[in-house]
């Protein structure tokens, strides 16, 4: 199931892999950290997530067989950091001082396009084939491939490798043995409404004296939480940032701020409810206790550790969790079953379509994901393009999907895998793809990384009490209006 291989070259009428071989397309041999590189004739930098480094081996192979890609080129995966405001930070620094290291950066999809209207990356039109660009158009996920063009005029400036939407993991032998019947309705396919859901991860924390938390997120004051866990619940809620989610990609400064409303407001309390009790400070009187204050510090991995070790019945969280969870993740042996695990979509508060703007309501789950990006500043154009058509192909996907549970960028790839492909992952098609045609984007624009921290230290504070929830969306209020005003 290889489009690439498959499909001709128009005006040679041969397979893209006897395409590029015939032009000289180079390879990757993917080599770990700390050797060489940068200059002409060392291996082309990419900085990734560490992850990439294990299993990087695999993939290699993958590009090499699939990519059709000869053995000319080395390629080094620099370890970035995990989260992603620092990683933003790094390339940041890398381009500021003209550093030709790494030649490619893996660029989250949430602020790729500052970086492109600062004219600070390779644009990607003349560089790729034409061929690639055909697909990427026609085949990527759209919203994708949006967070990684120029929003003036068009032009691609990154390669999506992966997108990303989160779904909710979940103990099914815990939920089963406190009387729930997860098959039997439908919860890998039917989102519960939020109250729903607490009512269970309630019983459930109740009934196991011995885990840490009944549920467990992203709260912390970064990015995570204002493009993703307060974007996506906020949503489900009927809430919004700009109003109808016509505005999510601008017009900057013609846009209605729509924070200090009451969806938010009750976004907020329902997790001081979750984090603290109905009975604390500014919390919802209709939801339980289903977690700790910890949540306010937690990120993606804070979230997972507890999850995958056994302490939480609970957990929002992107799909990469997904193989450590299952056991596939080398030097991680979760103590339960894998068949004891399982996922389902995000719940939601209220129906979708009921919300208080257009496009608002029922489960939603955040977009995600990451591009590949060519530093200008590289001495090595040709090969680090060479890097990105490799990626370009249905069966690299799949083997990315199943080392490291990233969803392909062409979902008809993801809803075609099988488990001989990618996998036991494959086990949770039928979830993702719910989650996929339910996502909501953050408001990518030129302000964003302005807008962004406003954003999460304000809930931030108000999940931990320092702030009503009315008075800290009137303070982001304020604050977003002044960053929109004065564009």
């Amino acid at each position: 199931m290889n489009h690439h291989s498959n499909q001709t070259d128009g005006s040679e009428g041969v397979s893209r892999r006897r395409f590029l071989a015939a032009t000289g397309a180079t390879g990757v041999a993917m080599t770990t950290a700390g050797c060489g590189g940068g200059g002409s004739g060392g291996p082309i930098e990419i900085t990734m997530d560490g992850e990439w480094e294990g299993v990087q081996d695999t993939i290699v192979q993958s590009l090499r067989d699939d990519g059709g890609l000869s053995e000319d080129v080395e390629v080094e995966i620099l370890p970035g950091d995990f989260e992603t405001g620092a990683r933003r930070s790094e390339f940041t620094s890398a381009l500021d001082a003209g550093r030709g290291s790494p030649d490619i950066f893996m660029m989250d999809s949430g602020w790729t396009i500052p970086f492109i209207v600062r004219d600070q990356l390779v644009n990607l039109e003349g560089e790729l084939s034409s061929e690639t660009l055909d697909y990427v158009r026609n085949d990527y996920l759209e919203a994708a491939v949006q967070t990684a063009s120029d929003p003036e005029t068009g032009d691609l400036y990154g390669l999506p490798i992966f997108p990303g939407y989160p779904v909710m993991h979940y103990r099914k032998d815990l939920v089963e043995d406190a009387g729930y019947d997860p098959e039997g309705e439908n919860w890998a396919t039917e989102p519960l409404t939020w109250s729903e859901f607490a009512e269970v991860a309630a019983d459930v924390w109740e009934a196991n004296d011995d885990l840490d938390y009944g549920f467990t997120t992203q709260a912390d004051s970064y990015e995570g939480t204002s493009c993703c866990t307060f974007n996506e619940t906020m949503t489900s809620w009927g809430g919004a940032y700009f109003g109808d989610h016509e505005n999510l990609f601008g017009p900057v400064g013609d846009r209605p701020i729509t924070v200090n409303e009451q969806p938010l407001h009750d976004t907020i309390r329902m997790m001081r409810s979750f984090i603290a009790g109905p009975d604390a400070e500014y919390a919802h009187p209709d939801f339980p206790q289903i977690s700790t204050s910890d949540l306010v510090e937690f990120t993606e991995e804070d979230a997972r550790e507890p999850f995958t070790g056994g302490n939480a019945a609970f957990m929002r969280n992107w799909p990469y969790a997904i193989n450590y969870n299952l056991g596939e993740v080398e030097d991680v042996d979760p103590p339960f079953d894998p068949e004891d695990y399982a996922v389902m979509p995000l719940p939601y508060g209220v129906e979708e379509g009921e919300g208080s703007h257009a496009g608002t309501g029922g489960s939603s789950h955040a977009l995600g994901g990451w591009h590949l990006t060519i530093n200008p500043n590289s001495d090595r154009l040709e090969e680090s393009v060479q890097v990105l058509e490799a990626f370009a192909n249905e069966d690299v996907m799949l083997t990315v999907f199943g080392e490291l549970g990233n969803l392909p960028p062409d979902p008809s790839v993801t809803e075609q895998a099988t488990e001989e492909q990618v996998g036991p992952i494959a086990r949770f098609l039928d979830t993702l793809s719910v989650a996929g045609q339910n996502t909501v984007p953050r408001p990518v624009t030129t302000v964003w990384p302005d807008e962004s921290p406003r954003i999460f230290k304000q809930v931030n504070a108000a999940y931990r009490a320092e702030k009503s929830p009315e008075q800290a969306m009137a303070d982001l209020e304020s604050g977003l209006q002044e960053i929109e005003g004065s564009q």
